[in-house]
């Protein structure tokens, strides 16, 4: 069958339903925040990255963004979803999932979504899976979802072992085969597991997986949380984050080592509850996080000479490590001795701090919330 057969083929199950349709939690603060990126309003929804370290953007509604770890654009499709496709309803996508199938694919979880319409804007009341080319950013094609499982589908994150398909229903979570999303079906997608009730308080806008467990970003109980659930062992929650005095709206998660840290959640400037936003208008923003283990920076002192004047060049690294490797930290605040200066994104800095008499100089070292580091230069050693 073509491509364009495939998708029909999808297009034409979701209209034949469309016709017939009728915990327990600990603290927060198990991460840090160690960066945050403005990005484009265009990257409104969610993000998800390939094997190779692509990161993939939705959004507004339906466009599709794909750039390299360091935020820089690769392609732009501003419409994925064809005009077949939006005849039917379809024009949302939320936070998106890839897995490796068919040469690796971006799968688009999609609904109808009319602000202000009746049942929370869900005019059509079902739900399916785009499957989108990652180098094109073209729409491969749609599988359609049963109504009788979910009636939107705003979310998808890939199983770790690549077998599974999350989302959620309602309070549940809910998963399907990817094996089972092939072009040109004839009966609508149905769920091979359910998590009953395994939903947090804070509600789902993007999930992700870390260490084997799901984590789940919302703020349906009023501040921006990420929780995380054991699906092995039938939905076991556990808080992550809390973030009670930014006002933003929380969209999608992933997990990729980049920007200094492991755990990237994307908030847009229309927080439901009003407000000024806290990053700003125009942009949404990135925000990246490490687990709180690795929340520590390094501070190294390459070098430390007298400058003259009574002050000493120092020459300082600042590091993190994360994710089994040290890495470099830009834009890290360094200080000593009333001497300031900002890392490069080679972690160093360059600060003639005044010398002190028969004392020794201290180095601070500080980013975000992350844990200060410091380093010592001795007596005699400038």
């Amino acid at each position: 069958m073509s491509a364009r057969g495939r998708l029909l083929a999808g297009l034409a199950l979701i209209l034949a339903l469309a016709l017939a349709a009728p915990a327990s939690a600990a603290g927060p603060g198990r991460f840090r925040l160690s960066q945050a990126d403005p990005v484009p309003l265009a990257y409104f929804q969610g993000l998800t990255h390939s094997p190779g370290g692509s990161w993939f953007f939705d959004g507004v509604t339906v466009g599709l963004y794909r750039t390299d770890r360091e935020l820089r654009r690769q392609a732009a499709n501003p419409s994925v979803l064809p005009p077949a496709v939006t005849a039917l309803g379809f024009n949302h996508i939320g936070d998106p999932g890839f897995d490796r199938r068919e040469g690796g694919r971006v799968l688009l979880p999609m609904e109808c979504f009319v602000p202000g319409a009746p049942d929370g804007g869900n005019t059509c009341g079902r739900g399916a899976i785009g499957v989108a080319d990652p180098r094109t950013l073209q729409l491969r094609y749609v599988v359609a979802l049963d109504p009788a499982d979910i009636a939107k589908a705003m979310w998808a994150e890939v199983s770790p072992d690549g077998r599974l398909l999350w989302t959620s229903s309602g309070d549940d979570l809910i998963a399907y085969r990817t094996s089972d999303l092939v072009a040109g079906l004839t009966t609508p997608l149905r769920p091979v597991e359910r998590l009953v009730g395994a939903v947090p308080p804070s509600g789902v806008t993007g999930a992700a997986f870390y260490r084997g467990r799901l984590l789940l970003a919302g703020q349906d109980s009023g501040p921006l949380e990420v929780w995380s659930v054991d699906v092995r062992h039938r939905g076991r929650v556990r808080l992550q984050i809390e973030l009670p005095h930014v006002v933003a709206e929380s969209e999608g998660l992933d997990v990729l080592p980049a920007r200094g840290g492991v755990l990237h959640w994307l908030l847009t400037p229309f927080p439901p509850g009003g407000g000024t936003p806290t990053y700003g208008t125009g942009h949404s923003e990135l925000l990246t996080f490490v687990p709180r283990a690795d929340a520590r920076l390094r501070v190294a002192v390459l070098s430390a000479r007298h400058a003259g004047g009574g002050r000493t060049r120092l020459v300082v690294r600042v590091c993190q490590r994360y994710a089994g490797a040290v890495h470099a930290v830009a834009g890290a605040r360094v200080r000593a001795g009333g001497a300031k200066a900002v890392t490069g994104a080679d972690g160093r800095a360059v600060l003639r701090p005044r010398t002190p008499r028969s004392r020794p100089l201290h180095v601070v070292a500080t980013k975000q919330r992350l844990l200060a580091g410091r380093a010592t230069v001795r007596d005699g050693s400038h």
